[in-house]
């Protein structure tokens, strides 16, 4: 008789997403890799950045400042790379990207003025919160999407999630106990001792920059030919605003090819083409995003960190274990979203999951004992990223194949601006000793985002959901309001 064991660990990895990512192409693995790498900078940098900075005797108020001007360049500097990457090459850009991250590294390993720092933050890649920043996410996600079937893009989305959390748990562990290592040398200052940390960040943005020039073409934007059978066969409806009226007209020299005409092929516009409806969806997802992300700036890692050593005098070491004990509980959360979202659907995942940590979040300043802090932080940390798959997917699903990159760089875009208003407001709570309300004011901003989400977008038809239901000969029934249901 065979034992049922092979049988439960298969099943168990094909729930958990690991078929999906081992069979994956090497673009894929190699998006996931750099990912991994950039997110280990991140929560080495942001595990030190804000006692980085109170070592060169800067302020609260200064220090949030900082953050709050780092976040808003970003914002500038994403918006552009993101909204012409697919015209100017996608691998290009994240290498460019991977040369600023770097040389934002040199300038903190040397330098010691506020504005210079805030210069090279801004022109440069800095994260004050460990999360992601720059051009890199929008990308990484909308080529993840075009390299990934449907029906295992959440799997992926999971998994690229993940490794990029483990990444920064890896990073503020190693951080925090090198750091603490190096100031128990005789001599070693703890700004010195922090610098080291900058230089490795240098190397590591050098060595991103390599993974990004073994990319193969397959991750550059669809040419235009695949793009508009893509949108025929997604149904005349999401092909509106791709064909033109010609083409219509006249399908049958729609399909004649350019070499069959003996004419060039046409030059593929820099400029991104969004479509009415999911320009829509747009500006919906983008208020509701700015909520979330308003609060997450109110609370970024920097500042929680902070926030530890300050009330409860925790050493770097200690504070690098915690977030690597937290980072790691978030990363194996996500794959059991990835589950729970084939069974209750993206958004229904995305809200019951971060509902909790958004209340864990309001509840990590209240207790006196760095005991009952610490679990609530944990507690937070157990569901805090478990939406973040699901959201991706979502997302994807529900714009069309040609504007993804364009609408992820927006999403991140106001996501960004959004959180750039909440370090400034924290640090000036900070210097007047009320530090508390950011953390309570973060979580019940989350709270309404995530019924907003709800509200919103509980039954709603993605794009793709409805194209493979008109394939299947189904019709779809329209809301008003441009979504759809069965």
């Amino acid at each position: 008789m065979t034992s049922p064991a092979p049988n439960v660990l298969s099943r168990l990895a094909s729930e958990l997403g690991v078929h999906s990512i081992l069979a994956s192409p090497r673009d894929t693995k190699l998006l996931c890799l750099q990912r991994f790498v950039r997110l280990f900078a991140y929560g080495a940098s942001t595990l030190i950045l804000a006692l980085y900075l109170s070592s060169l005797g800067i302020s609260d108020a200064r220090i949030g400042a900082f953050m709050s001007l780092t976040l808003l360049g970003d914002v500038v500097i994403s918006f552009l790379l993101t909204l012409f990457a697919d015209g100017l090459g996608r691998r290009r850009i994240l290498v460019l990207g991977a040369g600023l991250m770097s040389g934002s590294g040199v300038v903190f390993a040397f330098s010691s003025n506020y504005w210079v720092l805030v210069g090279a933050s801004i022109l440069g890649v800095i994260s004050p919160s460990g999360n992601e920043i720059g051009p890199f996410r929008a990308i990484e996600e909308s080529t993840l999407a075009q390299l990934t079937p449907s029906e295992i893009r959440s799997d992926i989305f999971a998994w690229y999630t993940l490794i990029g959390t483990a990444g920064t748990a890896c990073g503020t562990i190693i951080c925090g106990w090198v750091v603490q290592k190096l100031q128990a040398i005789n001599g070693w200052t703890a700004t010195r001792s922090y610098r080291v940390i900058f230089g490795v960040y240098t190397l590591l943005g050098i060595l991103k920059l390599v993974l990004a020039l073994m990319l193969s073409e397959k991750c550059e934007v669809e040419q235009e030919k695949k793009a508009r059978h893509d949108a025929v066969e997604m149904g005349d409806v999401e092909a509106e605003g791709l064909l033109s009226d010609d083409e219509n007209e006249e399908p049958a020299k729609a399909k004649q090819s350019p070499a069959v005409k003996g004419t060039a092929p046409a030059k593929r516009s820099i400029w991104p083409k969004i479509g009415p409806e999911s320009r829509a969806i747009l500006v919906k997802l983008c208020l509701l995003f700015a909520v979330d992300s308003m609060a997450s700036g109110l609370v970024p890692a920097s500042w929680i960190t902070y926030f530890f050593n300050r009330k409860f005098a925790l050493a770097e070491g200690k504070l690098g274990t915690l977030f690597f004990a937290t980072n790691i509980i978030s990363s194996a959360s996500n794959l059991v979203a990835s589950s729970i979202a084939k069974r209750i659907g993206l958004v229904k995942t995305m809200v019951f999951t971060h509902l909790p940590s958004a209340i864990c979040l309001a509840l990590i300043p209240l207790p006196s004992s760095v005991g009952l802090a610490v679990t609530f932080l944990i507690l937070r940390s157990s569901t805090q990223s478990m939406d973040q798959a699901p959201r991706q997917a979502f997302l994807a699903a529900a714009v069309l194949p040609t504007e993804r990159t364009a609408v992820m760089g927006i999403v991140n875009v106001v996501k960004t601006l959004s959180q750039s208003v909440g370090p400034v407001l924290t640090g000036w709570l900070a210097g007047m000793g009320k530090f508390w309300i950011a953390f309570v004011l973060a979580g019940a901003m989350k709270a309404s985002y995530d019924l907003g989400m709800l509200k919103l977008f509980v039954g709603y038809r993605t794009q793709e959901e409805r194209a493979e239901q008109e394939r299947r000969g189904r019709p779809v029934e329209r809301r008003p309001n441009g979504s759809a249901t069965r």
